[in-house]
């Protein structure tokens, strides 16, 4: 298949998770904004549409080593690989990422004001994922998988106590949202993850791991903005 501009960014990702990399490196969202199209993606970043394609069709068309097809995978599946890779890598990675923006601002904040921004921004990604992860996890998750098995089952929708799995679905994309735009403002205020000259390696460090953070944060809310929660809404119609 070849990449046009009317395809959704989310559509070409869940076809082929190798394309996320492409939309990468032109710093068009593939996760929060997978519902617009490749032309309104360019536009948005400022670049040129068939250059973005030409990456995109170089992708699709080259031999595929074996990139896992997310899209076809069932709920539980992709539940199992959400909290054990991506839940995992947050719970590890975000102790240290607050513990070293606190230390970078503290040493370097009086040359680098904007490290304090940073620090509060980590600070409440922190907590906000934290809260997020949870709530999936012990409400969303389980709920997702039950109502799942009952489709395969072909039995009745478990009870929902929260109506629609939309309501909590648009939630958790609220908070992806809210994530992300914390993301991208760190990335701005540190010059995309570059440290200046005077950076120590702390400083070094901490721009490293907030950079895979944002990575895999990408990767995260893709998984599950884009093929489990339709997937989830799916079910929950054919159910009804």
């Amino acid at each position: 298949m070849t990449a046009t501009r009317d395809m959704t960014v989310r559509e070409l990702v869940a076809i082929d998770y190798r394309t996320a990399e492409v939309f990468e490196r032109f710093e068009i969202d593939f996760c929060c904004h997978g519902c617009q199209t490749v032309g309104e993606g360019c536009e948005q970043a400022g670049v040129e549409a068939p250059v973005v394609i030409a990456a995109l069709d170089a992708v699709l068309e080259s031999p595929d080593p074996g990139t896992p097809r997310f899209n076809s995978w069932d709920v539980s599946r992709l539940v199992d690989h959400i909290v054990g890779t991506h839940h995992g890598y947050v719970r590890d990675a975000l102790p240290r990422l607050v513990a070293h923006s606190r230390k970078i601002a503290d040493v370097h904040g009086s040359r680098h004001p904007e490290l304090t921004r940073v620090a509060t921004l980590v600070q409440g990604v922190s907590d906000e994922m934290t809260s997020h992860m949870m709530k999936e996890e012990h409400i969303l998750f389980p709920y997702l998988t039950s109502m799942a098995r009952a489709a395969e089952q072909g039995a009745r929708a478990p009870m929902a106590p929260f109506g629609t799995v939309r309501n909590p679905i648009r939630m958790m994309e609220a908070e992806h949202e809210s994530a992300g735009a914390a993301m991208a403002e760190i990335r701005s205020l540190t010059n995309g993850f570059r440290p200046p000259a005077d950076a120590c390696g702390t400083y070094v460090v901490c721009l490293q791991q907030l950079e895979a953070f944002e990575r895999d944060l990408h990767a995260h809310v893709h998984l599950e903005n884009n093929i489990l929660f339709p997937k989830a809404a799916r079910i929950e119609a054919a159910l009804a």
